[in-house]
């Protein structure tokens, strides 16, 4: 990677920001790395050898911003998923539509820019009763996301689309991650695992896929460095650790109680986990927990030259480990328990055949 180059990257003040620009900086060889977000980073989030700039992305000084600094690579990463990171949801809507729109219309301009890479979500499929085994990056979805954060997923990549039409010289690259977990992870999912009981939809058993935050960092930094094949090839990428589980594996490798509820019960349940605090639910991620959703990864492995160190089984056992979540119902009994109860059946199916 060349010194001297500058590299630009949005919504940098919370933790996977941070995190995303530590990795660079260590991996950047002297390349200058610009931070901007609407806060102010905190002491966690602060890292050396970056300029950290608040800005507002709605705002037009972004493109004097841009202009004056002259990046070559833009790393958007301010698409918030709940409305409690914005302050409510017309606020996030603003910020993730809007401020990308402003973004884009800054780095149409400036002929600097060479390299965009987008942080989006595997939310722009949402989730159906009819919905494929596997997602594709090409496979239109059944239902799609008509609220929240999927919806402004959809719209910002249309933007992202015709920014791509009309500057076919910049490397355009969207990454859908599937949901985050690990230490560190501010995802939906990651405040649902924390709930000391997990409340689920009665009848129906999701089969769900993640990726670590450390794979979500590692994959940014290849996309938006240049150091490895996946740089050289733009596109659309599904990013998630192989394999799935469904949800009642989840709550028994984790050792936690399930509530079952019934479907129309799903408002209620987010309004009241939001109202307490305990969880920002939206009705995108309701659907999620009622009909599942997996990714094919082909794409990721073959074309962009990324594999994720961790496994969507790996991923949870490792958020388990390094978040301190403690089973209400230790796995070793449930297992026991269930050897016992295969045991009994066993032996009863055995006395039944002796006695036909």
């Amino acid at each position: 990677m060349t010194s001297g180059r500058t590299l630009l990257v949005t919504g940098a003040a919370r933790r996977l920001g941070a995190a995303v620009l530590r990795d660079l900086v260590e991996h950047g060889q002297g390349r200058r790395v610009i931070a901007v977000d609407l806060a102010e980073p905190d002491a966690e989030c602060a890292v050396d050898g970056v300029e950290h700039i608040r800005l507002d992305l709605r705002a037009p000084a972004i493109a004097t911003l841009i202009a004056k600094t002259r990046p070559d690579t833009v790393l958007h990463l301010d698409v918030l998923a709940a409305p409690g990171q914005a302050g409510g949801r017309t606020a996030m809507k603003e910020r993730n539509v809007i401020g990308t729109m402003q973004l884009l219309a800054a780095c149409q301009r400036a002929p600097s820019v060479r390299r965009l890479v987008v942080k989006s979500s595997a939310a722009v499929y949402g989730s159906a009763p009819r919905d494929p085994a596997h997602f594709t990056e090409d496979t239109l979805p059944h239902r799609p996301p008509h609220a929240g954060y999927g919806k402004d997923c959809v719209e910002v990549e249309e933007y992202v689309r015709g920014f791509s039409r009309r500057r076919p010289d910049v490397a355009v690259t969207v990454l859908r991650f599937a949901g985050h977990l690990g230490s560190g992870a501010e995802s939906l999912f990651a405040d649902y695992l924390a709930l000391p009981v997990l409340p689920t939809m009665a009848g129906f058993d999701p089969r769900l896929q993640f990726v670590h935050i450390e794979d979500v960092v590692r994959a940014l930094r290849v996309a938006a460095s240049g150091d490895r094949l996946g740089a050289y090839n733009p596109g659309v990428y599904n990013v998630a650790g192989a394999g799935s589980l469904t949800l009642s594996q989840i709550a028994r490798r984790l050792g936690k109680a399930t509530a079952p509820l019934p479907r129309f019960a799903a408002p209620w349940l987010g309004r009241v986990l939001r109202q307490v605090g305990q969880a920002d639910f939206t009705g995108d991620q309701l659907e999620l927990l009622t009909y599942g959703r997996v990714l094919d990864t082909t794409r990721m492995t073959e074309r962009f030259g990324f594999t994720p160190a961790y496994t969507t089984a790996q991923a949870v056992a490792e958020h388990a480990r390094t978040t301190g979540i403690r089973p209400l119902i230790p796995p070793g009994l449930v297992r026991d328990t269930e050897q016992r109860l295969i045991g009994l059946l066993e032996r009863h199916g055995q006395g039944g055949d002796g006695h036909g």
